[in-house]
């Protein structure tokens, strides 16, 4: 069976909250430099600059949880792109740095209800076999932001806009916050949301809608499972029973951020210049590791269903380790500085094949319908209160300590995360989600 146009409708809607997540980090990326020189701001304020959005992000993915599950990861979709285009202009028309920092809490908002809610989404409409794939295609909205928000930081500083441009870099994020809202209008509700409201005649049209192929049975399936675990709506997700869905995505969502990907994203500039690059020819860094990013999500999504999540996170902490140790060579030793590229183009393959493929396709799979929004909160939550640590404490850790100490702690978190999965973590592909919770909920 392939997934009808319905189906495929529905995922790349809930999908672009994705794309604002990776055009964010872009954007921020390109902005941070220039808005550090107009307001003159110290390495305290330029990671709070970075953090503020991320502190906003991290509330967002508790807030999303719970309002996710009430109103339905569609409707709460809607507020979150709300959020999101408020900041976005907001920011751009910022007139002091305490005004940027109130609107990138905003749009943190946003961003981290958008990271809890889409991929919880995709995973209750999407059949086990293409599972992987489809929720996979957040990710692949997130680089593709980061590619298109690379591309833009590029062209802007082109045009020549003077004292406006980080203005302009910020602000052009409005176009896909109004594409993402305007999209959430034209997609039903999740079946399994609606089931759990006892609205079975809206939940087995959705299912029809989708292509189950035995709607009545799947719906079947379905309410077994809600029944089975007693889902009620305000079903705790703290709870022993779920000691080992939680664990899973506590500690996939912090290995994903302590391996520095996001810290390189929002920095890279930041890196480049320290390594002798000019600003521009950052700039064009930048899009050749936002291309590299693009490319190998596709190839980790059209693996994932085959190969399975455990394997490509194995892979992926094997190569990220061994090119955030050739990075932290690089700047302990202040040689071979033309390797950089490569070294951070290869890292991002290896990441984006693996972490990046598979974190939002896990956390989604390993709860059960009654907590899922609440436990993607969760997981989504820990990887951005990671992301907001690295990001505020990078810069502050490059300048004391030089900038091979921070690639040397993400090189050490990436070889514990390669013992934990090899240890800890199951196989998910090819299972349904009621396959699931009866093997991972435990009394």
């Amino acid at each position: 069976m392939r997934p009808n146009s319905n189906l495929i409708k529905a995922t790349l809607s809930g999908a672009l909250g994705g794309l604002l997540f990776g055009f964010d980090i872009a954007a921020v990326s390109g902005f941070i430099e220039p808005v550090v020189r107009v307001f003159g701001l110290s390495d305290f304020g330029k990671g709070a600059t970075v953090a503020m959005g991320t502190i906003g992000t991290v509330i967002g993915c508790f807030v999303a949880g719970v309002v996710g599950q009430r109103l339905g990861s569609r409707t709460a979709m809607r507020y979150a792109a709300a959020l999101y285009l408020v900041a976005a202009v907001g920011t751009a028309l910022a007139m002091n740095w305490p005004m940027i920092l109130m609107m990138r809490f905003l749009g943190g908002l946003g961003l981290g209800s958008a990271t809890v809610l889409g991929p919880v989404y995709i995973t209750e409409l999407s059949p086990a076999l293409w599972r992987g794939r489809l929720v996979g295609t957040f990710q692949l909205n997130v680089v593709a932001g980061f590619l298109v928000g690379y591309t833009s930081n590029y062209l802007v500083r082109l045009a020549h806009f003077g004292s406006l441009e980080w203005r302009v870099m910020i602000g052009v994020a409005a176009i896909p916050g109004i594409i993402f809202f305007a999209a959430l209008f034209g997609i039903p509700r999740s079946p399994r949301w609606s089931a759990s409201r006892n609205e079975i005649d809206e939940a087995l049209l959705v299912l029809g809608q989708m292509g189950a192929p035995d709607p009545k049975a799947e719906l079947a399936e379905i309410q077994a499972g809600l029944q089975a675990d007693h889902a009620v709506e305000h079903e705790p997700v703290f709870r022993w029973k779920y000691r080992y869905p939680l664990f899973l995505a506590i500690t996939i969502g912090a290995f994903n951020q302590l391996a520095g990907i996001n810290a390189i994203l929002y920095y890279q500039g930041t890196i480049f210049k320290a390594a002798g690059f000019s600003q521009l020819s950052g700039d064009l860094q930048a899009i050749a590791i936002g291309l590299t990013n693009f490319i190998f999500c596709i190839v980790g999504m059209s693996v994932i269903d085959r190969f399975g999540r455990k394997s490509l996170l194995l892979v992926g902490a094997v190569g990220t380790f061994l090119c955030l140790s050739g990075v932290a060579w690089i700047f302990i030793s202040q040689s071979h500085q033309a390797a950089l590229l490569a070294l951070l183009v290869t890292y991002v393959a290896f990441f984006s094949m693996s972490q990046g493929a598979v974190i939002w396709v896990y956390i989604s799979e390993v709860f059960p319908t009654s907590v899922r929004s609440k436990g993607q909160g969760i997981g989504s939550a820990s990887h951005w209160i990671m992301n907001t640590i690295i990001a505020f404490a990078f810069p502050v850790l490059a300048t004391r300590f030089g900038a091979g100490i921070p690639f040397v702690v993400f090189a050490s978190f990436t070889l514990l995360q390669l013992i934990v999965v090899a240890m800890f973590y199951p196989e998910t592909k090819g299972q349904t989600l009621e396959e699931l919770q009866r093997r991972l909920v435990k009394a």
